[in-house]
């Protein structure tokens, strides 16, 4: 693995037998969006997942792995939840919560398990991308044994 650091979402993916593969990519400290991490990647923007946290009104943290070039519908990703209302957590919130940080938000390993909800395109691809729990690092695995591992289920999540 070419001294690539094995990131805690890594080791725990290789404790469950999953197969991933580690993929580098140059970080733009001012631009953390999907589509910059796509273009570094040379990759299809709609298989590169992105990890968003949100506050359901009622039913508390849940978490959206949504592609790259789509927004987050709230009402919809509420509505999945459980709940009426869901607003994205505060950049601040992150890191405690989840012992990741912002353009290093992996579905994988976050210091809870919470609710996790993958975009109805996900299972379509024989493999998507999603950070492996650091800037600057993606893994690449089949949707399926993502999605399975996490407990996830598939659900609507998007801006129409």
């Amino acid at each position: 693995m070419g001294g690539l650091t094995k990131t805690n979402a890594a080791r725990l993916l290789d404790r469950a037998k999953i197969p991933y593969e580690l993929i580098p990519y140059e970080v733009d400290e001012n631009n953390l969006a999907a589509g910059h991490v796509a273009e570094s990647l040379g990759e299809d923007i709609r298989q590169v997942f992105k990890t968003i946290v949100l506050r359901g009104e009622r039913t508390g943290y849940f978490v959206c792995v949504i592609p790259g070039n789509e927004e987050i519908d709230l009402k919809k990703a509420a509505k999945v939840a459980g709940d009426k209302k869901a607003d994205l957590i505060h950049v601040k919130e992150l890191l405690p919560l989840t012992g990741y940080i912002r353009g290093g938000c992996s579905p994988i390993g976050m210091k809870k398990s919470f609710p996790t909800f993958y975009h109805t395109t996900a299972p379509a691809f024989g493999h998507i991308f999603i950070s492996a729990g650091i800037r600057g690092l993606q893994l690449k695995i089949d949707p399926a044994q993502l999605i399975a591992y996490t407990n996830g289920q598939v659900a609507d999540l998007t801006v129409s």
